[in-house]
């Protein structure tokens, strides 16, 4: 069963300051990741900077495929993920500087040789995230919480991943918003390289 596609009403105002629709269609930038088949992600809208400029600017989901979101700024995009696979299982760890290479931000790949899954990463953002259709597993380093249609995850800038032990596509919805770590916990994110190193 594939997935209807995302329909995108944007509003404007016309020269007199007036509410218009702007454009109403299809995503201008939907992206599968080549290294993982079947993982789309729908750009729908960003914002750079707070506040946020309220304008008719140009569209800012055109462009290429960044994850984390600008900063001081905000991404809304929905992301199709596909059912894992017993081979990317045992050797998507691998694959990882490619998928993320992909998402434009290689870095925030966090996958070790323990890791409870090959897709483990971190943003220093908030993000919300929303199942909107299938089944999903949030994979945390302690623990784990399944998903259902009307689940809403606060991702606080923690390390983690998505797995999909389903036998059909997830479509998960995410506003993402670009964030700063605690000093606390920007101190003890540094503890476990530190050790790591030794």
């Amino acid at each position: 069963m594939s997935l209807p596609p995302i329909r995108r009403i944007v509003t404007g105002h016309d020269s007199r300051g007036r509410a218009v629709v702007a454009s109403d269609g299809p995503l201008q930038s939907v992206v599968e990741i080549k290294a993982i088949p079947g993982t789309v992600f729908h750009e729908v809208w960003s914002t750079a900077g707070s506040p946020a400029c309220v304008g008719n600017g140009p569209d800012p989901a055109d462009g290429p495929l960044m994850l984390p979101p600008p900063k001081q700024g905000t991404r809304l995009r929905f992301v199709d993920i596909p059912p894992d696979t017993k081979e990317f299982l045992a050797h998507g760890a691998s694959k990882m500087q490619a998928v993320f290479s992909e998402t434009g931000d290689a870095n925030v790949s966090t996958v070790r040789r323990d890791s409870p899954h090959p897709l483990m990463h971190r943003t220093e953002s908030i993000d919300y995230g929303v199942v909107i259709d299938g089944e999903l597993t949030l994979i945390l380093d302690e623990g784990e919480v399944a998903l259902a249609p009307g689940s809403v995850v606060i991702q606080r800038g923690t390390n983690h991943a998505w797995a999909n032990r389903s036998k059909r596509v997830c479509r998960m919805l995410f506003v993402l918003i670009d964030g700063a770590y605690d000093s606390v916990i920007a101190a003890a994110l540094k503890l476990p390289m530190e050790n790591e190193a030794r």
